[in-house]
């Protein structure tokens, strides 16, 4: 299910995160939990993946992980702050050792003003260290996630 280049990807970062001795968690809206199916393609990989949250909606992302509906009023569910809250509340409601939260517009068209393409991912370790990175990736619908899901896999490296 899970293109080869992805595959390769999640068998690294779960080894990374095995020799680390982390495990992670997944805050995921626009990408609709690919970053926890991609890391659950490869056999093993409950060693690392503690669980994942799709928050598709403000309200599943205030109600699972704890993201305050007046955040969403202030500066929209795509921006910086929303997907660092993500991410706390990822680490809030598991066990795990690093979170990440993905909120972004995937396409086509936009969403409060905000281009396709445009995502927000935030990492985020139980001990402190947090990364954010604004992405504004190319391509369609499917490509928009992968790279997203890709760059997750990246910063969640960063931090293991």
């Amino acid at each position: 299910m899970i293109d080869t280049d992805v595959f390769k990807r999640a068998e690294s970062l779960l080894q990374t995160c095995r020799d680390a001795g982390v495990t992670i968690a997944t805050v995921e809206s626009c990408t609709g939990g690919l970053v926890a199916a991609s890391l659950t393609e490869v056999a093993g990989s409950s060693s690392v993946v503690d669980r994942g949250f799709v928050t598709y909606t403000n309200e599943a992302k205030n109600e699972l992980v704890g993201v305050p509906m007046h955040l969403f009023e202030q500066v929209g569910a795509v921006s910086e702050e929303v997907a660092r809250t993500m991410a706390a509340g990822g680490l809030a409601y598991s066990n795990a050792t690093i979170a990440v939260g993905i909120t972004g517009v995937a396409g086509p068209g936009q969403s409060e003003n905000k281009p396709a393409g445009l995502v927000h991912i935030c990492a985020a370790r139980k001990d402190g260290d947090v990364v954010h990175e604004r992405c504004m990736f190319g391509g369609d619908r499917p490509a928009v996630r992968k790279a997203a899901v890709l760059k997750a896999f990246d910063m969640i490296a960063a931090l293991a």
